[in-house]
């Protein structure tokens, strides 16, 4: 007979803007939150009883009130008192997961100062951030960055790969490398304050070292940027990084009677290759 195995449920994409108002100076927060819980719902899957069950739309309430009724710094923050309140509301949960990315906003620089309440679209860079709330246990933190692309035209290779009949890619020593940083870091527990310095020490090292080290390929790159960031932030204890080649392609100059002088390409994401890497501490695994 066919077993339940596991099972969990929740609500994605519930988009929140918040507002906090310091008097003429605001801060604003538009987040997009995922939640994910477990518990005992079997009886929902098996029997079609779904006494226990807190429904979706229950989760995306809870989302909105608890905005209104916890004050919070940062999406870290709010990941952990979203987590953490839906272990004390509902006794049948035995874990809960928020996961929440915070699109960036930068204030407008007026006569060169920000503007107190005006903002401009900071780009698809978002700021991401993961609790997992389990019953008798601490709350970690990780705090992380979607979607930062970055590009850079020279000082990366690709060479010296393995060769076989399905190999048709040639070497390359001068070749742009561009991708979109995806890159999740782990807090050494989830009191850790001033946040956002944190985020921007790790994003800072980050961009430095993809901009200065010459790269013989993603691979190395991934080593040498967790490194970097490792180094910036004693608040993290590791880093996971997933980075995804967004291809140049060299265009074919030659029946126009041009020569390619590494220069004209056609920009392609599809297919991609998709290179990931984990860093940790000495000492951690």
């Amino acid at each position: 007979m066919p077993n339940l195995v596991h099972h969990s449920y929740g609500k994605n994409d519930v988009r929140l803007t918040k507002v906090v108002r310091n008097g003429p100076r605001h801060e604003l927060f538009e987040i997009t939150a995922n939640i994910n819980i477990e518990g005992d719902f079997a009886a929902a899957y098996l029997e079609g009883d779904n006494r226990q069950c807190v429904a979706t739309d229950t989760m995306k309430n809870f989302v909105y009130v608890k905005a209104k009724e916890k004050p919070f710094e940062s999406i870290e923050e709010f990941a952990v008192i979203l987590a953490e309140e839906l272990l004390k509301t509902y006794p049948q949960i035995s874990e809960a997961t928020a996961e929440l990315t915070q699109a960036c906003w930068r204030r407008i620089e007026v006569n060169a100062k920000p503007h107190d309440h005006a903002f401009v679209d900071g780009g698809s860079q978002k700021r991401y951030a993961k609790a997992i709330a389990t019953r008798g246990q601490a709350t970690p933190l990780a705090g992380g960055v979607r979607d930062l692309v970055v590009l850079k035209t020279t000082a990366s290779e690709w060479r010296d790969f393995h060769t076989d009949r399905h190999r048709s890619l040639k070497d390359t020593s001068d070749r742009i490398m561009a991708t979109s940083i995806d890159a999740d870091w782990i807090f050494c527990d989830a009191g850790v304050k001033n946040l956002d310095e944190s985020n921007e020490k790790i994003i800072a090292a980050l961009l430095t070292t993809f901009a200065t080290k010459h790269s013989l390929g993603v691979q190395q790159t991934i080593m040498d940027m967790g490194n970097a960031a490792l180094a910036a932030c004693d608040a993290i204890t590791s880093i996971h990084f997933v980075l995804p080649n967004l291809h140049r392609i060299p265009f074919n100059l030659e029946p126009f009677g041009l020569k390619f002088e590494n220069d004209i390409f056609v920009a392609t994401d599809q297919p991609y290759g998709r290179i990931t890497g984990t860093i940790t501490r000495e000492g951690n695994r």
